[in-house]
Formats: C-alpha cells, sequence, structure tokens
C-alpha cells in the first residue's frame, strides 16, 4: 500500500529528496563465522534513483511514523526481513538537507545472516562482510555515511561472565566514539571491558582495556 510519505520533497532552490516526511533506512549487521560482521544491501535496480549503486534497504516516512518503524517497514518491503528477526541498537542522523529534509539510519543486529527477498527495486540483496563495502559502488548518500556508521570490530575475552555471552555479538555505540561490533573469544588476546547491564536498552559498554 502506497504511503503518504511516498513523493518527492521539494526545497526552494529545486534540490529534490524521496520521502515527504523525510526517509529512514536500516542497517543491518550480522556474525560471520570468522568473528567479523556482514551488513545487509540493496544493490538498487537500474531504473531507480542512483540505479546500480548499493545503499541500505530503506525509503520515505509517513507522516505518522518514527524512523525506527519506517526502516524496518522498508526492509520487510524490500527484504523480507521483519522486526522478529533483528534488535535495533541505535539510530543515527545521517544527512540533513538545508530544506530540512532528513535520512535517519536505524542500526540494527541479527544473530546471523538472514535469507531475504528481494522487490522489484533490489537488483539484488547480498549480506557483505563489513570490510568490503566501501569497495562497492555505493550510493553517494550512503558512501558519506558509511565513514561513521562502520563499526570497530572489538574482540571480548569471556570467562564466566553468563549474562555478557548472551549479550554477544552485538552492535554497540559509545559518545564521540562510534560504533564497534563486539564478539566473544574464549581466552588470549581480546578486551576487557565494563559493561552497565542495567541499562535501558541492554548492556552498555563503559570502559574497554586491551589485554595481552
Amino acid at each position: 500500500m502506497r504511503g503518504d510519505g511516498d513523493g518527492w520533497y521539494k526545497s526552494t532552490d529545486g534540490i529534490k529528496h524521496w520521502g515527504k516526511f523525510g526517509a529512514a533506512g536500516l542497517l543491518l549487521r550480522a556474525p560471520l563465522p570468522g568473528g567479523g560482521s556482514a551488513v545487509l544491501l540493496q544493490h538498487r535496480a537500474p531504473w531507480s534513483h542512483q540505479g546500480g549503486t548499493w545503499a541500505l534497504p530503506g525509503g520515505a516516512r509517513d507522516s505518522h511514523e518514527s524512523p525506527e518503524h519506517a526502516a524496518v517497514r522498508e526492509a520487510e518491503e524490500e527484504a523480507g526481513i521483519t522486526a522478529d528477526d533483528l534488535r535495533v541498537r541505535a539510530e543515527r542522523l545521517t544527512m540533513t538537507a538545508p530544506s530540512g529534509w532528513t535520512y535517519i539510519t536505524v542500526i540494527a543486529d541479527a544473530d546471523k545472516p538472514l535469507p531475504t527477498v528481494a522487490n522489484r527495486e533490489s537488483a539484488e540483496l547480498a549480506w557483505v562482510p563489513e570490510a568490503e563495502v566501501a569497495d562497492l559502488p555505493l550510493h553517494p548518500g550512503f558512501a558519506t555515511a558509511w565513514t561513521e556508521l562502520r563499526a570497530v570490530p572489538l574482540r571480548v575475552r569471556v570467562e564466566s561472565d553468563a549474562e555478557l555471552t548472551d549479550a554477544l555479538p552485538r552492535t554497540i555505540e559509545l559518545p564521540e566514539q562510534g560504533f564497534f561490533w563486539l564478539h566473544a573469544c574464549v581466552d588470549g588476546p581480546g578486551i576487557e571491558i565494563v559493561l552497565d547491564v542495567n541499562a535501558p536498552d541492554g548492556p552498555v559498554l563503559t570502559r574497554a582495556d586491551i589485554l595481552t
């Protein structure tokens, strides 16, 4: 069903952005067998705006929608990913046009790279290792945002902390430091971390010390 946000937002200088009430996209991250992470990317259909480039599943926000609701809805429409398949971790304002139009990226995790179902807006969908994302021909807006959205991998040495083990792997955001991807190693070099387990949205890293 077509939402009331579908359509071009036209600024006074003639520049157009898709989404009458702004737009949102979903950056969904999942673990790889070797401990790294992959992100779900959409290869945009040739007929679409900026067709042939790679970006996130996303689109126009409807007037009644939060960025999270819009991003998850678009991921279901364009990739067959549902809200039950993911855990939202953060939101990031990744573009503000002089006209006031905004694009918000919603960051989420999945337990594993999930199967996808593409709609007509996608030439293909792919789980791309995080280290290889920048090698693709990216949508210009996503290419600019990717530098602040990419997560730095941190290995966490886990001994007997069950709460920590259950919380991994996951994306976390540290103020003024960006995003990190936490995954576990049983022993050896890694990171000793301190978590605030009472944080409203789940455990939050408050300190990280390198172990050798």
